[in-house]
């Protein structure tokens, strides 16, 4: 999504300025071009010479500077970019743009702009506390500034509290989210992901491979795009993505609960978790010790969640994932039609780069009519955004039917 997306980022006079660094090498790795705005307190922290050597272009930090060298920068930066971040954000230019205050060439070209911009907090606690320095924030988000919540922890004051930057990661995301068209605002999706758990005794279990990445990047893609996510999600050791609402099961049983009790609410319902069909008839209360050659297990079926959604799914969109070994596209396609879906996504496990545990994806998505769409190896949040253009289009059927 950033991908020649051209970002100009504002660096005021905070301790966190030094991480202006990694944010500009994680925006430029993602394909953006940057340009930045140094306060004159910024300077104090971080040098303009360490920026303008990380993004390779000028670092802009006077207002008053000879025509020569370059022409009115808060007109030409305001033209040049897609969106605007600033981070870190202080106390003072939090005020300045919610006062309506040009002063100086960041808060002047903020002025001058009407781009998608990005705010992130970073101050000490009880500064970020202050009722004027909140105030100034909510006046920024009604707006239509986009406002990060500023992370907890300790502070550069030896303090622990919520002021410190967002991680870098969560601020990319953001800008991409803020430069996402948002196709699916107001849309309920209601998506699983990752494996489950189902124990054998207190210390052992059956499950499988799935990471949740599939799932993660569906629940990462949707939020993007403007949809209302809830995300119920199996063991995993993924950061969480943005949702709306996060609810984290363990067993086939619990999951299987979570959704029954949320799919309601949902229009869309996409089941990317691996639920493990079976489970152990009876699970030990104590760990079962070593003392025999072999072991036994009775397993029992697990609850089929996508069945029982598709038996009672009424107008709601239903995606359904089919792993298989050997004869996909027509297992894939018994798959989705007893289980009433309306589109199912297959992928061969044998296939390098698609399946478990990796970064890419090779799927087919198939329809309620047949139609195969095969698509070319590609990363797991690409192929999310494929699944979800179909999901699109079904929607915009049956909008036009009304």
């Amino acid at each position: 999504m950033l991908e020649n997306k051209k970002i100009v980022l504002g660096v005021t006079g905070g301790i966190a300025a030094y991480k202006a660094a990694e944010l500009i090498r994680a925006l430029i790795k993602k394909g953006a071009q940057v340009k930045v705005i140094m306060t004159k307190s910024a300077k104090e922290f971080i040098t303009p010479l360490t920026l303008q050597t990380l993004s390779q272009n000028q670092v802009y930090t006077d207002m008053f500077v000879p025509a020569e060298k370059y022409e009115m920068a808060h007109i030409t930066l305001a033209e040049f970019a897609d969106a605007f971040v600033i981070a870190p954000a202080t106390g003072n230019i939090i005020g300045k743009i919610a006062s309506g205050i040009g002063d100086d060439l960041l808060s002047t070209t903020i002025m001058a702009q009407e781009k998608p911009t990005l705010i992130c907090p970073a101050m000490n606690d009880k500064m970020l506390a202050n009722p004027i320095v909140q105030k100034n924030i909510n006046k920024l988000k009604k707006f239509g500034y986009a406002v990060m919540e500023s992370a907890e922890g300790e502070l550069a004051c030896k303090t622990k509290g919520k002021g410190r930057l967002p991680d870098i990661a969560e601020i990319v995301e953001a800008v991409e989210t803020l430069l996402t068209p948002k196709d699916f605002a107001g849309v309920k999706i209601l998506i699983t992901a990752g494996p489950t758990e189902e124990p054998l005794d207190p210390v052992r279990f059956i499950t499988n491979l799935s990471s949740g990445k599939m799932g993660y990047a569906l629940a990462v893609e949707a939020h993007r795009r403007g949809a209302e996510v809830t995300l119920i999600s199996g063991p995993t050791n993924l950061p969480l993505p943005p949702a709306g609402k996060i609810i984290k099961v363990r067993t086939a049983k619990e999951m299987h609960k979570a959704v029954m009790d949320n799919y309601k609410k949902a229009a869309v319902i996409i089941k990317a978790a691996a639920v493990a069909d079976y489970s152990p008839k009876v699970s030990a209360t104590e760990k079962i010790k070593k003392d025999k050659k072999t072991l036994s297990l009775e397993l029992k079926n697990n609850p089929d969640i996508i069945a029982d959604v598709g038996r009672n799914k009424g107008g709601r969109i239903l995606v359904g994932f089919a792993m298989e070994t050997q004869n996909l596209l027509a297992n894939a396609r018994e798959k989705l039609k007893k289980k009433n879906m309306d589109l199912i996504v297959a992928n061969n496990l044998r296939e390098e780069g698609a399946g478990f545990r990796t970064d890419t994806n090779i799927i087919t998505i198939i329809d309620r009519a047949g139609k195969t769409e095969p698509l070319e190896k590609m990363t797991k949040i690409e192929a999310a955004g494929a699944i979800l253009d179909r999901v699109k289009k079904i929607i915009k059927k049956s909008n036009s039917k009304k």
